[in-house]
């Protein structure tokens, strides 16, 4: 059980669709990786090669790099810029926003293009954004989300571990 977002509990069925989206989105698109972060970021789930990239740094800057093109936004009047896409001389990065609280990054190289990164990608979100709703749905019928598992933790308790 993972929780993220503002009242969300992903269970091991939500993570196992997550997986399985994420999957075929790699293999349709041919992408080299599939990233799925929190706004936070937090990786969720990822497929593909990482072997080759730092997923913590790859996850934190994705989400500062969408926080920052966020303040572009308002700055416009716009309220988000859902997709962002990042061409490099080698590999390419398509950052799209999945139900205003996950990001979905694809990195790709000249084996695919864009216009298919951007078809695949359309249909994984639409699968993610049923798994978000799904997983609403279950927080609705439980009613609130657990209490943090730092909940109990008191001040008075913080500063004795650290005067010990």
């Amino acid at each position: 059980m993972t929780m993220f977002g503002s009242n969300l509990i992903m269970y091991e069925e939500e993570f196992d669709r997550i997986n399985a989206v994420l999957s075929r989105l790699w293999m349709d698109a041919n992408a080299k990786l599939v990233f799925l972060v929190d706004k936070n970021g937090q990786q969720i789930a990822a497929k593909g090669d990482l072997d080759k990239v730092d997923a913590t740094s790859l996850a934190s800057l994705t989400a500062g790099n969408v926080a920052a093109t966020d303040g572009l936004a308002k700055l416009i009047g716009e309220k988000e810029f859902s997709i962002l896409f990042h061409e490099g001389e080698r590999d390419n990065i398509h950052i799209s926003i999945v139900g205003q609280r996950l990001i979905l990054v694809l990195i790709f190289d000249e084996r695919s293009s864009l216009g298919l990164v951007r078809l695949r990608v359309r249909k994984a979100a639409a699968e993610l954004e049923e798994v978000l709703t799904q997983m609403a749905s279950k927080a609705a019928e439980q009613g609130e989300a657990p209490a943090s598992p730092f909940a109990e933790i008191t001040d008075e308790d913080i500063d004795a571990l650290f005067t010990e």
